[in-house]
């Protein structure tokens, strides 16, 4: 554990493996096996599960085995759940949960607040925004873009070579608030609009309009989402950011009174 600093309130368990130029803050905890490996920095009040490895290698390391300087950060209040690889020049905010057996490519972005599901795989040279949702089994290609309060759920594949195999590739980028429903495919360069919702098994081939819905292969509109009612209680379910509160910065005030407050800051 050369040249590292880890609090006295932090609780290390058995077989940890620490690299060099470590900083773990305060009530931090460190489970059974976890790999730290050199220039990771573990922010206060985060638990990290058995068997995870960050700041895991990138390529430039079997060249002649010798570890980069590529830092990773990771947020206060981390929950970071079994067996996750992150590897190494990422920068993750606060908040931030993963399920079990998640991989986060280098060189990503990861804003607060970010929820990663069980299986799930970011590619390298991503950037995901603040409230992002990942459920289980999601695949995110490299250079994707995905920006705040987005819900991306199980199964979804954002892909981004036109031509496989090719190094032409072309990120994906779901705007704000934007919806992907389980099982969908989105192929490169595809832009899914703000406030929009991906029906659940869609391929979508081009740009989703905002505030649109589409669904089918290839996934065509069939309306807007404000013409989308619960079917249980037959209201209105979007905008969602107005019915959905559980886990969210307004859940206590409403979103138009946390807008509010927002503009006042």
């Amino acid at each position: 554990m050369e040249r590292c600093i880890i609090s006295n309130t932090t609780t290390v368990k058995e077989n940890v493996i620490i690299g060099k130029n470590v900083i773990i803050e305060d009530n931090c905890y460190i489970d059974y096996g976890v790999i730290i490996r050199d220039n990771v920095h573990i922010k206060k009040g985060s638990f990290i599960g058995a068997r995870c490895i960050l700041g895991e290698y990138l390529m430039d390391f079997y060249s002649n085995k010798m570890n980069k300087v590529h830092p990773l950060i990771i947020g206060e209040n981390a929950l970071v759940r079994s067996d996750t690889i992150i590897y190494g020049n990422t920068t993750i905010g606060n908040n931030f949960q993963t399920g079990h057996r998640v991989t986060i490519r280098e060189s990503s972005t990861l804003g607060d607040n970010v929820r990663v599901g069980t299986a799930s795989d970011i590619q390298k040279e991503c950037s995901i925004g603040n409230y992002v949702s990942l459920h289980s089994n999601v695949f995110v290609g490299e250079r994707t873009v995905i920006k705040n309060f987005v819900w991306i759920f199980p199964h979804v594949i954002l892909t981004n070579d036109p031509t496989p195999p090719s190094e032409n590739l072309l990120g994906i980028t779901v705007e704000e608030y934007a919806s992907v429903a389980a099982g969908s495919i989105i192929l490169p360069g595809v832009n899914i609009g703000e406030e929009s919702l991906v029906g659940a098994g869609s391929v979508v081939t081009k740009n989703v309009e905002k505030e649109t819905v589409v669904i089918g292969n290839p996934a065509k509109m069939i309306c807007l989402t404000r013409d989308i009612v619960n079917k249980v209680n037959n209201q209105q379910v979007y905008p969602w950011k107005y019915t959905f509160t559980r886990g969210m910065p307004w859940e206590k005030l409403g979103y138009e009174q946390w807008l509010r407050n927002e503009h006042l800051k």
